[in-house]
C-alpha cells in the first residue's frame, strides 16, 4: 500500500542520513525499521487513527538512556542543550507521580517553509538533526504522558520511536493543515498524545473537531480516558491546539467553550461507566494561542470543572503565569508571549513540581528555534500526584 511504501522509503532515508553522521548501527534506525515489518498504517489523513493495537507489548523496548546518548552524539557539534531545573511545589508519594509534558514541537514543514524565523539559520532546522533535538528534549525528562502540537512526522518518527519506548499513542490531524501548502511536505500536522502503557490503561479515546458558533473549525483536540495502574484511579488527559494569531480572540473563546462542553460530557460518561463516586479529574494541555488576558483563558480558569493552571505555581503569588512560553523573531519583529498551558483539576491533583524556563540570556539574542532548541515554543513539564480520595469532595 502507499502508506507502507511511504514508511519504508522514509526509514531508508533516515538510515542513510544516520550513516552519513557516522552512526552505522543507529538505535533510532532499528526502531524505525520495525515499522516496515508491521501491517500497513492507515492513511495519515485518517483522523480516527489511534494505533494502540499496533504497539507490540512483547517487544524488547529500547533503552531510553542509550537513545539519549545517541541523540547527544549526533548533536555533538551543536551548542549544549538548554539547562532547566524542576521547581518543587508540593509533596507526596514520588512512586505515584505522573509526569506530563506539553509541547508545540513546531511542524517541520512550517519551520522550513512558512514561519520566517529571520534570526534562525536554515541549517539549524534541517530534519536530519532537528529530530534528534526533539527526541533529546523528550528523553531528558522522560514524561509518562506526552501532549504535542504541530506534529507532521507522526508516522515516520514520533509513533515508531516512542512505541519502541513503550508509549501507546493517538494522532488527530487538522482537517486542513497549512503544512500541505509547503512543497515536499510530510502530510498534515496535528495533535498527538502518548502515554506509557505500563503505567496506564486506555479506557476511551475521543477525537474532536472543535466548533465555534455551531460551525466546525480547523482546530482539534484529543481526549483520552486512562486508568492509573498504581492507584486504580481514572482520569482524562487532553491535548489541543487553538486558532492562532491576533484578531481571532472570539473564535478561540468559542473553541475553548466547545472543548469545555466536550470535557464535561466525556468525564460524565466515564464516571458513569466506572461507577465512580467522585468526578473524573482532568488534565488539559495545549497551545491555546492566547495570553492570560483573553476570554478563553478566563473561561478555563472560572469553569465549573474546577481547573487551575499548573504553571502559576512558579510565581511568588501563585496567581501569575510565566512571562513567556514562546519567543521568536519574525520579519514583523520580536514575539514573546505566554500561550501554552497545563490545566488540571485542583480538587483531585497536587502539583508536585514544574520545569522552570530558561532565561533570556540562556535562550540567546536570536531567540527560538536555534541550533540547540528545535521549536519556537518551550516545553512545559509538570509532576502531578493524586490527592487522597477521602479528601476529594
Amino acid at each position: 500500500s502507499g502508506a507502507f511504501l511511504k514508511v519504508a522509503c522514509v526509514t531508508t532515508l533516515l538510515f542513510l542520513s544516520a550513516c552519513s553522521m557516522g552512526i552505522s548501527t543507529s538505535s533510532l534506525y532499528s526502531a524505525l525499521a520495525k515499522t516496515v515489518s508491521r501491517p500497513p498504517l492507515p492513511h495519515p489523513c485518517d483522523s480516527t487513527y489511534s494505533p494502540g493495537s499496533d504497539l507490540d507489548l512483547d517487544q524488547n523496548l529500547a533503552d531510553p538512556l542509550e537513545l539519549l546518548q545517541e541523540c547527544r552524539e549526533v548533536l555533538r557539534n551543536r551548542p549544549a542543550q538548554l539547562q532547566r531545573a524542576f521547581v518543587q511545589t508540593g509533596h507526596g508519594d514520588g512512586r505515584q507521580t505522573i509526569r506530563v509534558m506539553q509541547w508545540n514541537v513546531l511542524a517541520q514543514a512550517l519551520g522550513e517553509g512558512m514561519d520566517s524565523f529571520v534570526q534562525c539559520p536554515m541549517d539549524a532546522l534541517n530534519w536530519a538533526e532537528r529530530k534528534y533535538l526533539i527526541l533529546q528534549e523528550i528523553l531528558t525528562y522522560r514524561p509518562d504522558i506526552i501532549c504535542l502540537q504541530e506534529v507532521d512526522h507522526y508516522f515516520d518518527m514520533f509513533q515508531p520511536i516512542l512505541a519502541s519506548l513503550g508509549y501507546q499513542s493517538s494522532f488527530c490531524p487538522k482537517p486542513w493543515s497549512p503544512c500541505l501548502d509547503v512543497e515536499n511536505n510530510n502530510g498534515p500536522d496535528g495533535c498527538a498524545l502518548f502515554f506509557n502503557h505500563k503505567r496506564f490503561q486506555s479506557l476511551n479515546t475521543t477525537h474532536l473537531r472543535l466548533s465555534a458558533m455551531m460551525l466546525k473549525t480547523n482546530q482539534i483536540a484529543i481526549i483520552a480516558a486512562l486508568r492509573c495502574q498504581a492507584t486504580g484511579r481514572a482520569f482524562c488527559i487532553t491535548v489541543t491546539h487553538l486558532k492562532a494569531r491576533s484578531g481571532w480572540e472570539v473564535l478561540r473563546s468559542a473553541q475553548g467553550s466547545d472543548l469545555l462542553r466536550n470535557l464535561r460530557n466525556v468525564a460524565h460518561r466515564i464516571k458513569t461507566e466506572e461507577k465512580a463516586e467522585t468526578d473524573i479529574p482532568l488534565i488539559v494541555c495545549g497551545d491555546f494561542n492566547a495570553e492570560p488576558s483573553e476570554d478563553v483563558y478566563r473561561n478555563f480558569a472560572t469553569s465549573s470543572l474546577g481547573l487551575d493552571s499548573a504553571y502559576k505555581r512558579l510565581s511568588t503569588d501563585g496567581k501569575t503565569e510565566p512571562p513567556y512560553t514562546t519567543w521568536k523573531i519574525r520579519p514583523s519583529g520580536e514575539s514573546c508571549h505566554t500561550l501554552d498551558y497545563v490545566w488540571y483539576s485542583h480538587r483531585a491533583f497536587d502539583v508536585k513540581a514544574v520545569l522552570d524556563f530558561p532565561t533570556a540570556e540562556q535562550i540567546g539574542p536570536n531567540r527560538l528555534p536555534s541550533y540547540n532548541y528545535p521549536s519556537d515554543h518551550l516545553s512545559l513539564v509538570c509532576d502531578f500526584s493524586f490527592k487522597d480520595p477521602t479528601l476529594v469532595s
